[in-house]
Parts: structure tokens; C-alpha cells; sequence
């Protein structure tokens, strides 16, 4: 009887609802800026050394403090018993399984501190340290006995003055920090005092860290300018430690280098193990101790050259190019995060390729061999002494979820999906629907992209369409799920989103045919795939919008000096200027890496590649977004163009986002601030007829 009730009540409904959901059934049907308040994400899964237990970070939103926060979770290696743990986030296995090493809030003193916790029924938890700055890449010493991290050691100011002593309470100015290099430490507060990261090992029972590292350079490698990472590995015996640190600072550098770097443990004593000038970095020891596997490439004066894994004697001799044939980026924004087989007969690779990630076997010696494939974005974490692996998974519908790639001969691989942290969200929702597209451009180039459908898409009907530009531009978009698409979709968006030339994942040559001009062809590619999607007949050409942060701001100032198709632009946190960014950035040497000579010998060159340089042409109603920290980015770059669009008349407005560093976003009400300033300033705006 329930059944023909069921039965009875669908068909009713069919002859007496209209078709297809109304507009209202639709907004309820479909995600909301709204939702992210409620959206999870998992990250750092670690399977413990016997493959039976997983632990995995599990971030959400303080909706209260208005910050994302998070804990380290806990569940068997096929998912069940999946359960809250403790709150901090990076852990780390102990070599024995029996401990976990990780990060978490302290209240003496206050900020980020190591804690140790015991894995048994006891589950006692010790905090390891009590430092004045924050620890980061925490490593276990082989017998378990030592706990290795990176710290920040501000440099105090030598330069001495005859100051007067204040009075007893006297409020006085703060003295101001002098400044002797060109590279400080950014961070979400601006520029502290100069310092630079440094090597410690602490008792894994507790104890005072000792520094193994000192001098005027930083335990970390150049990217770009910039100081990344930090990563380093214990030799078997426990006695060294290899790292990847700048070099010693000298007058004649124009760029910043890094090296593969050995230290004693006991002694201190420093070997330099790469000789050759480049960005080496990640060092990975050997299961049996014997070799290091690293990521790099050798230094050569153009704007780009793809990273490659490399593997060297322990003692720096021998080293070998395992990668060169693969031509995707294996260090730096590619991420490729190599982790050794149990065995040591290779390499587990997870590079970025044409919008995807999958992981690949690398043998040392012979050629790589896939693991995993498929439209995903799926990247490798963590491998126990069985070779169960475990990893995080996303698709274009899929938040990242936790995954376990297992195999043998009878089932070959099997990826199992562990948690379902956002089930509950996407619960009765009707997602966006992503379409691959390649198209040509100009030079014979190929563009890969991808179209982004609303929920309930009609292609009779006419929709206005957002360009989002990836920064960078170093970077490379992919199949994995985004928010962002997924909320201008349900509010009746096509979204456009692209990989123009200078993008990573499709080879060294493709990189870098950007160099020396950017923005150059990859504005051709752009408009290109606009043009491509005017042609399916859906898109109106009067609601053509453009948007893009950092390389996508430089990008997105850049195409709205050069054609007026857009309705509307929202730039956000933009390079507008090189000579400015090369000035007021916390990475002055990235704009040097785009121009043949420094601006003060040929200053037509630097202007020329400048959005500013174009802004007498604009016509487009421009928002302008820029958090008020960013050093990234700075404000300036953003005011400049602010300025001549005022002085010229052209509809624009600047929002300065608090308490944002680089990009608007990283707050959870500024990233729904962000999404709806866009919509609604777009809303205002649709091209007139020529």
C-alpha cells in the first residue's frame, strides 16, 4: 500500500507541477555563498608505519571568529571508526607507530607549540616545547628520540644610537626596524623585524630545542624570489640531517639560490652536498640511507625552467636527472611530493598534468608507470611499511576527501574513498557541471580549458559569463571541485576558467613562451577561449565579466586596458606596475625575472609590460579588491590603477580588505564578502550595443 501511495503521489505531481523546478525550488536545489560557512576540508593524511591507522587533518569554519580552525582525526585504514582526536593540526607518526607528533595552540606561553601524544589506551599527551615563534616541518630522528623543525630567529639591528633613556612609564614610539636586505619574513601582519628560519632538534620527551643551523641565510629554497619550504630528512643512523637552505648572501647575487645541504647532528658541522647554481630543494633520504632524492634545476637566465627529481649519493656525488623526460614540474608550484617506496627501488610522483594529478611509479632506473589515473585531482601524502598509501582525492563534484590507494596481483590498485566529510552539505544539492575544452590560439598554441554550466543549464537560454584568470602565472588550473564555480553557477553564471600559455602542467616550452612577455600570448589565449564559448550560442556577448587575483589581477588590469568587450571587470590584488612591485613586494626579484635589464637601464621595457601603462584606454566598470596586508600584491599597485580610473571618470570602486594578506579570501566572511561585491557590481553592468 506505502508503495502505490509513493506511486500515485509522483504521478499526480507530474500533472500538475509545470515542468522543470521553479526559479525558487531551483535556489534551494543549489549551493549559496552562504554554504561555505558549512564546507570542510581534509588535508595531511599520514597511515601509520604498520598500515593499520590513518590520521588526517579536518578543518572548518569558526563561524563565531570568523577563521578557519581545525584537529587531527583518527580512523582504521578502511575508514571505520572515524572519530575526533585532538585539536592541532600536522601530525606525525612516530618511526614505532606508539606516538604522534604535532602542532597546536598553547596557552603558556600563547601561540603555535609541538605536543607529543601517545597513541595507546593511556593517550597522554606531553607539550614538547615553549617557543616565543611558531614551529614548522616537524621530522622524528630515526630511534624516535628527537623531534626536528624549522624556527624563525629575528635578527636584531646592530646599528647603534645614543638614544636618552625615557622616563619611568613613559609611552614612547616604538624604534624603527632597520632594514639592511632586501628580503624580509611577510606575514599576515606585514613585515616583522628581518630574521631568517633556522634548523632545531628538541627531546621528543621535552627538553630545550637546540639550533643546528645559524648565519644570515635561511633554512628553506628559492622559488621565484621567494623563500619556500623548509622540508629535510634524518639519515638511518640518525647522526645528519639534510635540508635545503639559500646561500650565503654576496654583493654580486642577483637572484636568490638554494642548495641541498648537510648537517651533523651533534657537531653542527655543515656540508654543502649540490655544487651546482640552481634552486635545489625537498631533500628525501633513502629508506637504507644510501641515496637522496631531490627536486631542482640548475639556474639559467630565463623565467622559467621546469623542476626535475634528481637522486645523489648521500654524500652529494653521482647525481642523475630521473625526470628529464617527463617535462612536468617536480618542485616549486607543481608540488610534485615525492615520498620513496618502502623498498627504496623508486619513487611514488604525483605531478600536475593538463588540469589533472595522479600518482605514477618512478623506478631509478627505467621509465615511470602509472598508478592511478582518471579526471581527478589526487595527491599523495603518506606510505606505511606495507606500501598502502593514502592521499586526498577531489573532482570537479567532489571536495577533497581522503583516500587509500592499495594493490596486488589478483586486484591490482584499488583507491577507496575513507571519509565523506562534506556528505551532509551537498546532501540534495544539484551541482555545476565542468565541460573540457581545447581550442587554438595564436602561434598554433593548444588551450586547454574548461566551461562551467549552472545547475539547471537551458542551452537555449542566454547567460552571462565570468573569465576567471589563475595567478601565478605560474599555476595551473584543474578538475578539482571549487567553491567559487560552484556559487556564480547556481546564480546563473557561465564560468569560463583556463590554462593560457605560461601556465604549469604542459611542459617547460609552454611555460615559458610567456617569457619576457607578460602578459603577451597568454591574452591571446584567453580572449580565444571567450571566443570559443560565444560560439556554442548560450553566452550573451553584453554580459562578458572578467575577474582574476595576483597573476590574475596583473592579467585581469592588463585584458580591460586592451579590448572593451567586457561589461564589467573586479580586479583583484593586482600587479599594475613592475617598477612598483620590483619596489614595495615582498618579492622584489620576481619582477626582475620578467625583463632583460633592470628598469633603471631600460625603463620603456618595464612600462611597456605594465597594466598602468594602458589605463588612458579603459572603458570597463572596474571593481578593484586588495587586502589591506598584502605584500604580495601591495595596495599601491592597486591605488595607482584606482586613481587614473577616478581621474578619468571610468566607474570603479576600491574595496580594502581587512585583515587579509595576499588575496581577499582567506577570512571566511571576506571570502563572502568577495563572491558577492562581484555579483552585485557585476549586476549593475551590461554592455550596450556597438
Amino acid at each position: 500500500m506505502r508503495a502505490m501511495r509513493f506511486g500515485a503521489y509522483f504521478t499526480l505531481a507530474a500533472v500538475v507541477m509545470p515542468q522543470g523546478p521553479t526559479l525558487a525550488q531551483q535556489a534551494r536545489q543549489t549551493l549559496a555563498v552562504a554554504d561555505f560557512l558549512d564546507l570542510e576540508q581534509v588535508g595531511s593524511p599520514q597511515i601509520s608505519p604498520d598500515g593499520k591507522t590513518v590520521l588526517y587533518s579536518r578543518g572548518f569554519v569558526d563561524k563565531v571568529n570568523d577563521a578557519w580552525t581545525g584537529a587531527i582525526w583518527q580512523m582504521n585504514a578502511d575508514g571505520t571508526r572515524n572519530r575526533f582526536l585532538v585539536k592541532g593540526g600536522g601530525a606525525v607518526w612516530s618511526p614505532d607507530g606508539t606516538r604522534i607528533a604535532y602542532v597546536a595552540a598553547s596557552e603558556n606561553p600563547k601561540g603555535a607549540q609541538i605536543f607529543v601524544r601517545y597513541m595507546d589506551a593511556e593517550g597522554a599527551t606531553t607539550q614538547i616545547t615553549r617557543l616565543t615563534e611558531a614551529p614548522g616541518n616537524i621530522t622524528w630522528s630515526p630511534d624516535g628520540k628527537w623531534i626536528s623543525f624549522t624556527g624563525f630567529v629575528p635578527k636584531q639591528s646592530d646599528w647603534a644610537i645614543d638614544m636618552p633613556a625615557p622616563p619611568p612609564n613613559a609611552k614612547w614610539t616604538p624604534a624603527p626596524r632597520v632594514a639592511d636586505r632586501l628580503h624580509y619574513r611577510a606575514d599576515r601582519k606585514g613585515y616583522t623585524d628581518p630574521g631568517f628560519t633556522h634548523l632545531f632538534v628538541v627531546p621528543a620527551d621535552g627538553g630545550s630545542p637546540r639550533q643546528l643551523t645559524s648565519g644570515d641565510w635561511s633554512v628553506g629554497a628559492a622559488f621565484d624570489g621567494m623563500v619556500v619550504g623548509g622540508a629535510h630528512s634524518w639519515t638511518p643512523d640518525g647522526r645528519t640531517i639534510l635540508f635545503d637552505g639559500l646561500a650565503e648572501p654576496t654583493a654580486d647575487r642577483t637572484f636568490l639560490e638554494s642548495y641541498i645541504y648537510a648537517v651533523d647532528v651533534a657537531t653542527t658541522a655543515m656540508k654543502k652536498l649540490t655544487t651546482t647554481k640552481g634552486f635545489w630543494s625537498g631533500p628525501k633520504v633513502s629508506p637504507d640511507g644510501r641515496l637522496v632524492a631531490y627536486a631542482g634545476r640548475e639556474f639559467l637566465p630565463v623565467v622559467w625552467q621546469t623542476s626535475d627529481l634528481y637522486v645523489m649519493n648521500v654524500d652529494g656525488s653521482g647525481s642523475r636527472d630521473l625526470t628529464r623526460s617527463i617535462d612536468r614540474e617536480m618542485g616549486g608550484l607543481g608540488g610534485a611530493g615525492a615520498i620513496w617506496a618502502p623498498d627504496g627501488t623508486g619513487l611514488y610522483i604525483s605531478p600536475q598534468d593538463r588540469g589533472t594529478e595522479n600518482i605514477s611509479f618512478l623506478p631509478l632506473s627505467g621509465a615511470p608507470r602509472p598508478v592511478t589515473t582518471g579526471n581527478q585531482m589526487l595527491s599523495l601524502s603518506s606510505v606505511a611499511r606495507n606500501g598502502d598509501m593514502v592521499g586526498v582525492r577531489s573532482s570537479f563534484q567532489a571536495p577533497g576527501d581522503v583516500v587509500r590507494i592499495t594493490s596486488d596481483k589478483k586486484a591490482g590498485v584499488q583507491v577507496t574513498q575513507l571519509t565523506q566529510v562534506n556528505e551532509d552539505l551537498l546532501q540534495g544539492k544539484k551541482l555545476a557541471t565542468a565541460e573540457e575544452i581545447w581550442y587554438p590560439s595564436t602561434g598554433g598554441a593548444k588551450i586547454q580549458g574548461w566551461i562551467v554550466k549552472p545547475p539547471f543549464f537551458d542551452p537555449a537560454k542566454k547567460y552571462p559569463m565570468l573569465l576567471e584568470i589563475h595567478g601565478g602565472p605560474q599555476g595551473m588550473y584543474g578538475v578539482g571541485f571549487d567553491m567559487m564555480w560552484q556559487t556564480f553557477a547556481a546564480s546563473g553564471y557561465v564560468v569560463l576558467y583556463l590554462n593560457p600559455r605560461g601556465s604549469t602542467g604542459y611542459g617547460d616550452a609552454f611555460v615559458r613562451t610567456i617569457e619576457k612577455s607578460y602578459p603577451g600570448p597568454d591574452y591571446d589565449d584567453l580572449m580565444a577561449g571567450v571566443d570559443t564559448v560565444l560560439g556554442r550560442g548560450y553566452v550573451d556577448s553584453k554580459q562578458l565579466y572578467v575577474s582574476g587575483c595576483s597573476g590574475g589581477g596583473a592579467l585581469s588590469s592588463w585584458m580591460i586596458g586592451h579590448t572593451n568587450r567586457f561589461a564589467a571587470a573586479a580586479v583583484r590584488c593586482p600587479v599594475t606596475s613592475w617598477t612598483g612591485m620590483a619596489g614595495n613586494a615582498d618579492v622584489p626579484y620576481f619582477a626582475y625575472a620578467f625583463f632583460d635589464k633592470p628598469f633603471w637601464e631600460d625603463p620603456m621595457q618595464w612600462w611597456k609590460q605594465s597594466s598602468l601603462a594602458y589605463v588612458g584606454n579603459v572603458t570597463t566598470p572596474t571593481l578593484l579588491m586588495t587586502g589591506v596586508l598584502d605584500m604580495r600584491t601591495p595596495m599601491p599597485q592597486t591605488e595607482e590603477f584606482y586613481a587614473a580610473l577616478k581621474v578619468r571618470g571610468i566607474p570603479t570602486k576600491l574595496l580594502r580588505f581587512e585583515n587579509e594578506w595576499h588575496g581577499t579570501e582567506s577570512v571566511p566572511s571576506n571570502w563572502m564578502r568577495t563572491m558577492l561585491y562581484m555579483m552585485s557590481w557585476f549586476k549593475q553592468y551590461t554592455k550596450p550595443s556597438a
